[in-house]
């Protein structure tokens, strides 16, 4: 049994062999078999839980499959199928839940169901404390335990029924090691005294959770560059996203399959340039696939040409964390980060795992205030730096 814990390269060392048992899993469609799960459920405090979505073949992202490890067993459940999962998140509201990457996790589930998780262990946020390479759970899973999830599954439509052997396969893997990879990374944790980072990085996971995904914004459109257009490549920009996004919405599918944002900016910048309609939409190429849509971008493109920019939604005024920093702010920030960096070199982490960029500015105008910018670890990290004892 000890041999599944050791790392891969040690265990090939060994002898020991590497190939991944395809755990046994029940997929559950039938209102009529969620009884053993939920019986399941009331046997343990700890389940392993991921999910699948269809955020990359749809306008609007749907749960499609639910994945969960408990008491030993795996139980796929298909979130498309109508069936009554009340019983089933009051049960997981209770328990300890053990993910990797959980933050589109939870705020997916959130936005479902309003679910909130009792406490969780991440395996992703475990490896970026422990410095590890690679943190995608196919790396870490290839790393130490000999597994190699199907590329093709990561990125199959789970909107689509029936699925396929080979997609609840890969599904059925992505929970059957997280309580192995989680006793792994914690001894590690344990050895460099990090548990307790662990634990408020987890914390903080599940509290930015309950805000969901960000909610449709009047501004959303300026993408990218767009602080330098000024006149009418402004007003182009706003009538082409809104023209991508209704052509989204109309095919179901994702704004980015439509086209990429590097077109609109493109788009824009030419508008901006003073070039007319007819010389923009002469450089614009939507592929095969999307030529059909090319008259009502062309009608876009137009109308935004002569929209009068200043009766585009206004942004938001920018509150004091946005603003730009003072010289001395500047300066202060500088000696912050080379310290942070020195400091991240030392403990072998990410310098942005300690305080990211914005974080930085933050402390650079606040210094007083770190404690309500960083979480505990970190703060308890910085607060010694020379150029914070000097601030």
């Amino acid at each position: 049994m000890i041999s599944r814990f050791l790392p891969l390269r040690l265990r090939r060392l060994l002898g020991v062999k590497t190939v991944a048992r395809m755990p046994a899993y029940q997929l559950i469609d039938q209102p009529g078999q969620l009884a053993p799960l939920l019986a399941a459920f009331d046997r343990v405090d700890e389940v392993s839980l991921d999910t699948e979505a269809d955020n990359m073949f749809h306008y609007k992202t749907r749960l499609c499959l639910l994945q969960f490890l408990v008491d030993g067993e795996v139980f796929l459940v298909d979130a498309l199928a109508g069936l009554p999962l009340d019983g089933l998140w009051q049960r997981l509201a209770k328990k300890h839940i053990v993910m990797h990457g959980s933050d589109f996790d939870l705020r997916l589930l959130h936005d479902l169901c309003r679910f909130r998780p009792k406490s969780i262990f991440d395996t992703m946020l475990a490896a970026q404390l422990l410095n590890r390479p690679r943190v995608g759970l196919a790396s870490l899973l290839e790393d130490h335990f000999g597994v190699k999830l199907s590329k093709e599954s990561q990125k199959a439509n789970w909107s689509r029924r029936p699925l396929t052997q080979k997609m609840l396969d890969y599904a059925a893997l992505d929970v059957w090691h997280l309580p192995a990879l989680r006793d792994l990374l914690t001894r590690e944790l344990v050895r460099l005294r990090r548990v307790e980072w662990l634990e408020q990085q987890c914390l903080a996971q599940i509290e930015a959770g309950l805000t969901g995904f960000a909610a449709p914004d009047e501004n959303d459109w300026r993408i990218g560059q767009s602080e330098r257009l000024r006149g009418p490549g402004l007003s182009v920009l706003h009538a082409v996203w809104h023209w991508r996004e209704e052509q989204a919405k109309r095919l179901d599918t994702p704004p980015f399959k439509v086209c990429g944002n590097k077109l609109l900016l493109q788009i824009s910048e030419a508008a901006e340039a003073g070039d007319s309609g007819d010389s923009i939409l002469a450089k614009v190429h939507l592929g095969k696939r999307h030529t059909r849509l090319f008259p009502s971008l062309e009608a876009a493109v137009r109308d935004g040409i002569t929209r009068d920019p200043h009766t585009l939604p206004r942004r938001r005024g920018r509150d004091r964390n946005h603003a730009a920093l003072t010289n001395a702010e500047v300066a202060l920030q500088d000696r912050i980060r080379a310290d942070r960096d020195k400091l991240a070199a030392k403990l072998s982490i990410e310098p942005t795992l300690i305080a990211t960029r914005s974080q930085l500015a933050q402390i650079a105008r606040q210094p007083r205030q770190i404690d309500d910018i960083l979480l505990p670890w970190q703060a308890g990290l910085l607060r010694n730096i020379p150029s914070l004892k000097q601030g």
